[in-house]
């Protein structure tokens, strides 16, 4: 393999490996996931990947357990098989990469309550609020004190 496609399997590795701990890594698993198993290849599966981070986040937690190259070497190994396979290309690798390094930069999000409180009048019926909302559909029952007049 020359020497391009092993220093883009060992970034796509290292990535990899850096993604698993943070917040993006279900959208990262998602995209790598489908990358290893392209036809033709003998790819990584899911549940390897979710096995390999159990094994970092252990590892964070008790120091001396395991290092990131224990972890990162086997990847580098799986992505050099890809490409030498030619279930995938340098391209497509690269385009993944980026994908992924897009997602290690990205800001974390995080979640926020909202309480809403609605004032001002009877409600009869269901109450949305929204900034946006398009083929919603709303049924409502008749209530009991409607139907008896």
């Amino acid at each position: 393999m020359d020497s391009e496609l092993a220093a883009l399997a060992t970034s796509g590795a290292t990535t990899l490996i850096s993604l698993m701990v943070t917040d993006s890594w279900t959208h990262a698993r998602e995209v790598v996931g489908r990358f290893l198993s392209r036809p033709q290849a003998d790819g990584a599966t899911l549940a390897d990947l979710d096995s390999v981070r159990a094994r970092l986040l252990a590892a964070r937690a008790a120091p001396g357990t395991h290092t990131t190259d224990d972890l990162t070497n086997p990847w580098h190994t799986s992505l050099q098989e890809v490409l030498q396979s030619g279930s995938a290309t340098a391209d497509t690798l690269r385009d993944l990469l980026a994908s992924l390094q897009q997602l290690a930069h990205a800001p974390q999000t995080r979640r926020l309550t909202v309480h809403n409180d609605i004032s001002g009048g009877d409600q009869h019926g269901p109450v949305v609020q929204s900034g946006r909302i398009t083929g919603l559909t709303v049924h409502v029952h008749p209530s009991v004190d409607a139907a008896q007049n």
